[in-house]
């Protein structure tokens, strides 16, 4: 048995049950895919599902404001996926369908190779190789490739290497499914449930006895990855101000971590010196890691006389409504810090 058919046979006994691989409705299918994009299914699920109640159709959500569309995606971060799902959502209603070839699937904005195959593939059952993370593990270890994944010429490898492998005939399966988009998703499923990064479960793999990375030994080496640049470390200082009930807060802008978030007054270490005495220290020194960059965050609280002359930038609101504005998970860790919080 070859091995497109083992993982199939492997697929139809072990493969995850979602409920975008239920429905060929490409929005659904789509809206899946950028949620999952840097995150694990249990994560993504929930968010999928309340997009999916709130928003039945890209016309509702292309309709949205894009604070409602960030404050639905609080807490799933990256948020640039939220914001271009947005953009992407209008791009489908102006077309006036949604795109059902890889060349105009990729013309939405946040859709790359990968998303535009399993769009393709799972919407329409068009013969596109998916080839994501998983995807990359199978292979390297199955057929014993050293070259790095996060190289032009890994990608090239890859790509071509999957995109051979694809089942020729296309009958449908049990599912309704293309076998292209069974298989895809059994590549998938495969490299999360069986080859999985750490400890894969090797002694019972199907594929065993044709592993190149099983027999010589080397799973724990294969995918190859070159490392990339160092990551940098920022330091933000927050001062959360409480005034008769309200608070301050302003909207992060273009060209930097979290555009178009909110968060409290940002000052640095200079402008912060005049006011440590009138400061209550809630939380300092918190780490928190984003992919390019490590944040240390110091949260402090002001309970002024009068109401302080801020940038023009800061909207001053009630306590209250602070959750309907769309914040960065670090801030929303640091609000729980926060005494008597209304």
């Amino acid at each position: 048995m070859n091995f497109a058919w083992t993982l199939l046979e492997w697929f139809r006994q072990n493969g995850r049950a979602l409920p975008w691989r239920e429905t060929h409705d490409p929005y659904a299918i789509w809206l899946s895919e950028i949620i999952l994009q840097q995150t694990r299914i249990e994560q993504g699920l929930p968010y999928w599902e309340r997009f999916m109640q709130r928003w039945h159709t890209v016309e509702e959500l292309a309709a949205a404001t894009e604070d409602e569309v960030l404050r639905e995606w609080q807490g799933l971060g990256y948020y640039s996926r939220a914001r271009n799902l947005h953009c992407a959502a209008k791009q489908i209603v102006a077309l006036g369908h949604f795109p059902d070839t890889l060349d105009e699937i990729r013309k939405l904005k946040g859709v790359g190779d990968y998303t535009a195959a399993a769009i393709g593939s799972f919407a329409f059952g068009l013969p596109a190789a998916v080839v994501d993370g998983n995807v990359f593990r199978v292979l390297a270890r199955h057929f014993g490739i050293d070259t790095p994944i996060n190289t032009t010429e890994g990608k090239k490898t890859f790509t071509a290497l999957a995109q051979s492998l694809l089942p020729q005939d296309t009958p449908l399966t049990s599912h309704l499914l293309p076998l292209t988009s069974e298989y895809n998703q059994a590549m998938m499923d495969f490299g999360a449930i069986q080859c999985t990064p750490h400890s894969p479960s090797c002694p019972s793999c199907p594929l065993q006895e044709t592993c190149v990375a099983f027999r010589e030994d080397k799973v724990a080496e294969l995918p190859v990855k070159q490392k990339t640049l160092k990551v940098k470390e920022r330091r933000l200082i927050y001062i959360y101000i409480r005034y008769h009930g309200e608070t301050a807060i302003h909207r992060r802008p273009a060209g930097d971590i979290w555009q178009g978030l909110y968060e409290p007054w940002l000052v640095s270490e200079d402008e912060l010196s005049p006011f440590t005495i009138y400061l209550l220290p809630l939380k300092l020194n918190v780490k928190h890691v984003l992919t390019h960059r490590v944040v240390y965050a110091d949260f402090y609280m002001w309970e002024p006389a009068q109401r302080p002359s801020l940038p023009d930038d800061y909207l001053w609101i009630k306590e209250a409504d602070i959750d309907r504005y769309a914040v960065p998970r670090l801030i929303e860790k640091l609000l729980e810090k926060m005494p008597n919080k209304l």
